[in-house]
């Protein structure tokens, strides 16, 4: 049974971290420590974890930051600190955990079981990185929509590097990766990163694979202090029409992190997914036409037309 480290995120969220606690300590898989990084709570979250530690002190590690890091950075250096500091981590694998949601009791099982199907189809000394679906629910658990993916219109088959450049398809939370890929992870304060998935996602696009469950694996819970969250297909189209100036900064965003990931890993990647991201990083050097033309030949596009049309009308 392959030993899993599992790391949290939190911050001031005792109003559901108990439950999170309690869903992962019923998971049908075993062999798995949980290391919790709190990012400075000023709520009732490190009682909490501290009790559950108590009962489970073989299970749950508790790590309060020394400052407060933000979601992706408190994830990403978490994911550092473990690789760095753990046990048997170069023989395990690592998935990334919200303080929020309520994982399914077979989630570790069937994430674990997806990744060993892809290191034998490609070797466990390649990077590599699955995911799989959520079920969207409020505050009470209630289902809001049985796929994330199908609500909003994601193509989780396009997940080549080009499409991950433009557009991320991982849900953290649901994510696991392997130690190669895991130790690959070099974070620092001014690094344009969007998402800690996002990042996961085109390191494992660049220099390995990624394969996708297409399976809830756990209750993806929607209320209001949610950092990054569902948003239905309907609810993204107009946002996008009504907030163009706030694309393109977000675009821009994206671009720029096109340009730290590939001063990152250059050196690291094949001609050709050099080729790729050097590309995307350098999109607005291009004038408007060229622009257009470049993500057209290169394929960094988003799910469905209507995105795409959006994204070159926003170019």
């Amino acid at each position: 049974m392959k030993y899993v480290n599992i790391i949290m995120a939190a911050y001031n969220g005792g109003k559901f971290i108990g439950e999170q606690l309690e869903s992962i300590l019923n998971n049908d898989y075993t062999n798995w420590i949980l290391w919790v990084f709190d990012d400075g709570s000023t709520d009732e979250t490190q009682s909490i974890v501290r009790k559950h530690q108590i009962d489970y002190p073989d299970k749950i590690k508790y790590i309060k930051n020394s400052r407060n890091l933000g979601v992706t950075h408190n994830f990403l250096n978490g994911l550092c600190y473990v690789v760095n500091e753990g046990d048997r981590t170069n023989d395990s694998y690592f998935m990334f955990c919200d303080q929020d949601d309520v994982w399914y009791s077979n989630k570790i099982a069937d994430t674990v079981s997806c990744m060993l199907k892809l290191e034998k189809k490609h070797g466990r000394s390649i990077p590599a990185a699955v995911f799989t679906d959520v079920n969207v629910v409020d505050s009470a658990l209630m289902t809001i929509h049985p796929s994330f993916h199908h609500s909003n219109h994601l193509d989780t088959k396009k997940l080549d590097l080009p499409h991950l450049l433009m557009e991320n398809k991982l849900i953290g939370c649901t994510t696991m990766i392997n130690y190669s890929l895991a130790s690959k992870v070099t974070v620092k304060s001014h690094m344009h990163i969007r998402y800690h998935d996002w990042w996961i996602g085109l390191i494992a696009a660049s220099c390995g694979n990624i394969g996708y469950l297409h399976k809830a694996t756990m209750a993806y819970r929607q209320h209001g202090n949610n950092l990054v969250g569902d948003q239905n297909f309907i609810g993204y189209v107009e946002k996008r029409i009504l907030s163009f100036k706030e694309q393109r900064e977000t675009l821009l965003s994206t671009v720029k992190q096109a340009g730290t990931f590939y001063r990152m890993y250059h050196k690291e990647l094949e001609p050709q997914q050099k080729l790729q991201i050097y590309t995307f990083a350098n999109l607005y050097n291009y004038n408007w036409i060229l622009r257009r033309a470049v993500v057209m030949k290169h394929g960094y596009l988003k799910s469905g037309f209507l995105r795409n049309l959006g994204l070159l009308l926003i170019l």
